[in-house]
């Protein structure tokens, strides 16, 4: 099955809290461990991100909405990729409020983070160092999907 999903759809800046994820920043302490399957939080309420870093894993935060075609198209395949490594843990980050209808982009967790699309993905290092962001955290979760030994088109 080959997804079309454009690299603009994930394309914003980094501010606000991920600031606490910033190149310089420690990983955060506490005991954290990575679910059997991806964990979805905030229901559009603020969220911290360092609140579910894992230490030692590469992380993927995906913010997304069941509103958003491209996000429901990739989410399997990253609940795929989360099964497939050991060593990366998917955090899914529902930007909707409850009984909203559409993409909401008014909720607390868009504005927080300044949301311009989804899906948005930022991907933290197993140090708590952020990677990447937008277009090219995106380019590099969809080149992970691709290289699952059942490889979904994407």
């Amino acid at each position: 099955m080959k997804l079309l999903l454009p690299a603009a759809l994930a394309c914003l800046t980094l501010s606000g809290p991920l600031a606490l994820l910033g190149a310089d920043a420690p990983a955060p302490a506490g005991v954290h461990v990575k679910a059997a399957t991806p964990i979805h939080i905030s229901h559009g309420e603020e969220v911290n991100l360092a609140d579910y870093f894992v230490p030692g894993k590469m992380m993927i935060f995906d913010f997304y909405s069941e509103y958003c075609p491209p996000c429901r198209a990739i989410g399997p395949h990253l609940a795929q990729l989360h099964a497939a490594k050991p060593d990366l843990d998917v955090v899914e980050i529902d930007i909707n409020r409850p009984g909203h209808r559409g993409i909401d982009w008014g909720s607390p967790v868009a504005r927080q983070y300044d949301l311009q699309s989804i899906p948005h993905f930022v991907i933290v290092g197993p140090d708590g160092k952020k990677l990447a962001e937008g277009d090219e955290a995106y380019t590099q979760v969809v080149n992970w999907i691709q290289a699952l030994p059942e490889a979904p088109g994407v």
